[in-house]
């Protein structure tokens, strides 16, 4: 596995070279070869430098009744909000400033899994019948961290819309440095979502207590690394595997990836892997599970490129599973989410005969277009 190209120009947060640090492991990795020149991309990094400057002081001293009720409050912490187009630089931004902080107590993680485990964080604090279940929570982070990395930054779910703007407001007056990258301008979070109103003050914290920057490089480089590359595979043999395994390194950067969670009207939608917008899923763990048209719509608004592998040949046995797939493939293509696959046959030979058959070639068609080398761009 290859190393982290990050890693092995990490300065620290303590360096006399401070303001220099992201624009010098940035072009270093342009003269490397790691990443390609983007005006954009450079552009941006000196948003980062009042946070390192922030992050290079001691820690403030919250007391020991928590940074609301002490009398020596400190200043709310600094916080940087990226959003542009899908496969711009911003994650590759964000994890490029996160290994440059040294021993700072730090964590970087996608915004839905986030969000999650808040909500079982609060779940267990109802237990112990506090008045208030997301106070302990967000202190506990409060205590752990100085810095939290938010990837993909999405409201869907009502519960985290309703809850997202006190979290936030407490991290930040404990002194926790916020930094998001997401497809979205602020306006448009939790847009045409359930309550709305109750969400607008959120959107007003994120512009007034954070910096907003929208990054607009030209180039979407995810497209760029599969432009002209298979992303059909059949069979789905052990060479498909390899080659996909190849794909979502070179993807992620050699991330192993995390499970995302989507909580979606009281259902769980769960894809075992992704990192940086990209998932990897087994056919079965989407399509064999009893999901509907909304979970694979709010999957398809969370990743940017879903590597589904093991699909089989689609029969009256598995009816049930080919009509999710059908309603997957369907939710991805109206998002222009880039689909790479392994199959036992080709899209056209995969649903032949029996009920259901004739109504699949429209899906066939689907997935040998989203196979083009421009598809999503």
């Amino acid at each position: 596995m290859a190393a982290d190209p990050f890693a092995t120009r990490e300065f620290g947060v303590s360096s006399c070279a401070m303001k220099d640090i992201m624009t010098q492991v940035y072009d270093q990795l342009v003269e490397d070869g790691e990443i390609r020149p983007d005006a954009a991309q450079r552009g941006a990094l000196p948003l980062f430098v009042p946070i390192l400057d922030y992050l290079a002081q001691p820690a403030p001293k919250r007391g020991g009744l928590r940074g609301f009720l002490s009398r020596q409050k400190p200043d709310p912490a600094p916080g940087l909000y990226i959003w542009g187009g899908v496969g711009r630089g911003k994650s590759m931004l964000m994890d490029l400033f996160v290994a440059q902080l040294g021993d700072v107590p730090r964590r970087r993680v996608h915004f839905h899994a986030f969000m999650q485990e808040i909500h079982a964080g609060m779940h267990e604090a109802r237990k112990g019948g506090v008045e208030d279940a997301l106070a302990p929570v967000a202190d506990k982070v409060a205590d752990e961290v100085r810095l939290l990395a938010f990837d993909e930054m999405q409201i869907t779910d009502i519960t985290d819309a309703m809850i997202v703007g006190r979290l936030f407001e407490r991290l930040m007056a404990a002194g926790v440095v916020i930094v998001s990258t997401s497809n979205r301008v602020p306006d448009d979070l939790y847009k045409d979502g359930l309550n709305r109103a109750l969400f607008l003050p959120f959107i007003e914290m994120i512009k007034t207590r954070m910096v907003v920057h929208q990054l607009e490089s030209e180039t979407d480089y995810r497209q760029h690394r599969l432009a002209g590359a298979q992303v059909w595979f059949n069979p789905a043999d052990a060479a498909a595997r390899a080659e996909m395994a190849r794909i979502w390194d070179e993807l992620t950067g050699h991330d192993p990836g995390e499970p995302l969670k989507l909580k979606v009207k009281g259902r769980e939608v769960v894809v075992p892997r992704a990192h940086n917008g990209v998932g990897w899923a087994r056919f079965w763990d989407l399509c064999g599970q009893p999901l509907g048209p909304a979970d694979y719509l709010a999957l398809a608004e969370a990743l940017r490129v879903l590597m589904l592998e093991d699909i089989p040949y689609l029969t009256v046995s598995n009816y049930n599973e080919a009509k999710r797939f059908v309603t997957l493939v369907d939710a991805l293509y109206e998002a222009k989410v880039r689909l790479i696959a392994s199959a036992a046959s080709e899209p056209e030979r995969l649903y032949t005969e029996g009920a259901g058959a004739f109504e699949f070639e429209r899906t066939a068609s689907r997935l040998r277009e989203m196979q083009g080398a421009d598809w999503g761009a």
